[in-house]
């Protein structure tokens, strides 16, 4: 469906929307790259939490320099690696999203990894799923989704995922977490979470992961 020509699909919503499953289902439609933004400010969360990092704009920004965070890929699937080691499924844990979600607040930390990611972007027909991708990673992107549900329905989401995964969690704290990470990522001043004028809002409260990915193809076929 690319037909040789270079395009990016930015995908933004709040935490448990559903972006990272609907956008990797996509780029697998499309046959194009996925980039997980959200893995990436994981893996400074990871890093801030093995080294105690303090919540400080200025300590961060004389801090992440020193960090390497990279992406490959292997047969497709996409690989974060921290300082040379492969972090793909510890970053998953619910404490390091958690982590990640506080120190993306930090404009240091969005400055640091608005390259790596505008690099993929220019390189590659791709998706990309975070919270400001239509706004401010790429604000030129061809085509602009924001995916949204209830705060209930993406708790239990996100509820089911870890326990999936063997976590021991309680659906209240998840719930919890979901609406602290809502008023974070909405009222952090720098490039909060909003929905791009121009993007097109899909609510996937009470559709499948296909009927998305099948309306947003539609979009695109438009």
């Amino acid at each position: 469906m690319d037909n040789g020509k270079h395009y990016n699909i930015a995908i933004d919503g709040p935490s448990g929307a559903g972006k990272s499953t609907i956008a990797k289902m996509l780029s697998e439609k499309l046959e194009i790259l996925y980039l997980d933004t959200g893995a990436l400010y994981r893996a400074v969360g990871l890093k801030a939490m093995r080294d105690g990092w303090e919540e400080n704009d200025e300590k961060v920004s004389e801090l992440i320099g020193g960090i390497d965070i990279s992406v490959r890929y292997d047969m497709g699937t996409q690989r974060v690696y921290l300082d040379g080691e492969d972090v793909s499924e510890e970053i998953r844990r619910n404490i390091i999203s958690d982590y990640g979600s506080r120190f993306s607040a930090l404009p240091s930390v969005r400055s640091a990894l608005l390259d790596l990611q505008r690099k993929t972007a220019a390189k590659y027909s791709s998706v990309l799923d975070g919270r400001d991708i239509g706004t401010s990673v790429l604000p030129n992107a061809k085509y602009k989704f924001y995916l949204t549900a209830s705060a209930d329905i993406r708790a239990r989401r996100r509820y089911n995922e870890l326990i999936a995964k063997g976590q021991s969690v309680d659906y209240e704290t998840v719930r919890r977490d979901i609406e602290d990470r809502d008023k974070r990522d909405m009222t952090r001043a720098v490039s909060p979470l909003k929905k791009a004028v121009d993007a097109i809002e899909i609510d996937s409260g009470d559709m499948s992961t296909d009927e998305v990915v099948n309306k947003i193809t539609e979009y695109i076929s438009k």
